[in-house]
């Protein structure tokens, strides 16, 4: 994997619980991970090589921080798989300039973003 200058390279989730984080990550959107021990795991990147962030169960979770937004080609399903893994939605899809998205918190309450360019 191939880091870019002035890209974003790397985003660190905090979580309370880092067993159901993941879980809900898994179910949620298919992520996969690398076991660091029992308070971190690496979010491997989507074709395998690398990683492009990180769920740390030492940190403190919650709103405020960076809002992540992950990208859908699908946000219907997307939303119905969210809230399968347990998570719940903030704000339903709405339309903005690029398309629509919609908010979600994860099990820790840490909040983000899903984005598409067609509902």
């Amino acid at each position: 994997m191939t880091s870019t200058h002035h890209a974003i390279d790397y985003i660190e989730i905090n979580v309370h619980d880092l067993t159901v984080a993941r879980e809900f990550y898994s179910r949620a959107f298919g992520w996969q991970f690398t076991a660091y021990g029992p308070s971190y795991a690496g979010i491997q990147a989507p074709d395998g090589q690398g990683e492009v962030g990180g769920l740390n169960a030492e940190g403190t979770p919650g709103p405020g921080g960076p809002l992540v937004l992950l990208y859908s080609e699908d946000l219907g399903s997307t939303l119905a798989a969210v809230e399968a893994a347990g998570g719940r939605v903030l704000q339903p899809p709405y339309a903005f300039p690029g398309g629509h998205r919609f908010q979600f918190a994860d099990p820790s309450g840490n909040q983000l973003g899903v984005w598409s360019p067609s509902s």
